[in-house]
């Protein structure tokens, strides 16, 4: 269980930036939780004799198709510090301002049941008789 999503100071302050930032780090802990699947495919040692030593890997088609399956992380910017200048200078801070501001602007809850409403009213009128 990961507690605290979006709270600084202790749970005194909560941050919206800070919840989208943390929810990112919660995806990228499950996708290391999950395990790193080891079979004929993923160990590739065909492409390791085919590469050889000092080869690179990188390049090689079974190493690009297989990498956008590793962590994607949206926030954390990896580029170049002049790419990262170029493109705006934005921190991760602001970039989850960002997606907090669009998510506020776009996002359309759907309404709860009838029933899950009736019950939330029942718990509610039972609290204020006690």
């Amino acid at each position: 269980m990961i507690y605290g999503l979006g709270m600084l100071e202790s749970g005194i302050t909560f941050d919206f930036g800070q919840l989208v930032l943390d929810a990112e780090f919660a995806r990228m802990i499950k996708h290391v939780v999950k395990g790193i699947p080891v079979d004929d495919e993923t160990l590739a040692v065909d492409v390791i004799r085919e590469v050889g030593p000092f080869g690179d890997f990188l390049c090689h088609q079974h190493t690009l198709q297989r990498m956008r399956s590793q962590s994607q992380p949206e926030f954390i910017d990896r580029t170049m510090r002049e790419t990262w200048e170029k493109k705006g200078s934005k921190d991760v801070h602001q970039k989850a301002m960002e997606k907090v501001r669009y998510i506020l602007k776009t996002h359309k809850p759907e309404p709860l049941p009838q029933d899950v409403l009736d019950k939330i009213r029942a718990i509610v009128i039972q609290s204020d008789l006690q």
